[in-house]
């Protein structure tokens, strides 16, 4: 378990070696290695089960060895997401705001919270979040799943896109999906969130149910779009997303309900 009060008197506890968004295993094969000093640019996180802990953001050779963020989400419990979340997310803001974005002078990193100060011109500056819509649409037992054309041939999940600046999270689902599948929706229900660390999202949850099953893709963002019915399934997204836990949702409550 996360706490997320941030260590003020101590620079020893767990640590966590990070470079360029890979992290280096513990002997012992664990996100985090054991108690001991801090270097000095090492960031505080928290309390990882009661003990201090922080990330050092590190440049070395040997990191192209370490596994990826994606890869530990595979390979963790989703009781350790939020500490993986935290770290990448934390990680590249800190590589990427040294310098105050108003003026240019170095920023100081403040040791209550997790802010960069500009002394020169009195600018903060917190780590950046991106909302973002992510939508399962169904009609029926179906589910419509499009496939990117970055996506390894064969998956298919659910539609997601950027909240844009002065909509609501509702009004970005009913947009998004218009926008890339052509799809009217009608009524649209919160399921819940995940912190998406690649680099900086929050992906908001939302089943949506549409109004027909006619589809119209967006060729630029979609290279596919089709109907699914929960026993003729494409291969899904990983366990470890939301989309994923969108789809287990959808087939647990069909199952249910016996339909």
């Amino acid at each position: 378990m996360l706490r997320r009060d941030l260590p003020l008197d101590t620079r020893h506890g767990y640590l966590i070696r990070l470079a360029d968004g890979r992290i280096a295993p513990s002997p012992e094969g664990l996100l985090w290695h054991a108690p001991q000093a801090w270097p000095d640019e090492a960031l505080p996180l928290g309390y990882w089960h009661d003990e201090p802990i922080a990330v050092s953001l590190e440049a070395s050779e040997e990191s192209k060895h370490w596994p990826d963020g994606r890869e530990w989400l595979a390979r963790l419990p989703e009781s350790h997401y939020p500490l993986l979340s935290t770290v990448l997310q934390l990680g590249h803001w800190w590589r990427d705001h040294r310098f105050c974005g108003r003026c240019g002078a170095q920023a100081i990193r403040l040791d209550h919270e997790f802010a960069m100060h500009c002394d020169a011109c009195g600018h903060r500056n917190y780590p950046r979040i991106s909302p973002c819509i992510i939508t399962l649409v169904t009609h029926g037992d179906a589910m419509l799943l499009a496939r990117s054309p970055r996506f390894p041939p064969g998956r298919y999940s659910t539609l997601a896109g950027f909240i844009e600046p002065g909509e609501a999270a509702e009004e970005a689902v009913r947009r998004e999906v218009f926008e890339e599948v052509g799809v009217q929706v009608g009524r649209i229900s919160y399921y819940r969130s995940q912190a998406w660390p690649f680099p900086h999202s929050l992906m908001l949850g939302f089943f949506a149910e549409a109004a027909s099953r006619r589809i119209r893709i967006d060729e630029k963002e979609i290279a596919d779009a089709a109907w699914f019915s929960p026993r003729q399934l494409p291969q899904l997204p990983p366990p470890y997303s939301i989309s994923r836990a969108l789809i287990e949702s959808h087939l647990q409550a069909v199952s249910r309900d016996g339909r």
